[in-house]
């Protein structure tokens, strides 16, 4: 069953950055693991979202009764400047 996570970070904070974001996953890590900008997460080159997964805040918000793909992006919080 696929969940519903909120997924939030503090480190960049400026302009033109995430702040935040619902994503469905199976799991907390796989949730922990999706940048917001691109999908799943293999760097942040342009810093518009936390450093590492590991510096992120993840809180789990329900289970989905609709199909989503494991980490698929529901919504997301973006600070444009």
């Amino acid at each position: 069953m696929i969940s519903l996570w909120k997924v939030s970070q503090t480190e960049n904070n400026g302009w033109d950055t995430f702040d935040s974001m619902v994503v469905a996953a199976e799991c907390e890590l796989d949730a922990r693991n999706v940048h917001p900008g691109t999908g799943w997460q293999r760097d942040n080159r342009f810093g518009t979202w936390a450093s590492s997964p590991d510096k992120v805040t993840v809180e789990f918000i329900g289970n989905s009764t609709r199909k989503f793909k494991n980490g698929e992006i529901i919504v997301s919080s973006f600070n444009a400047g």
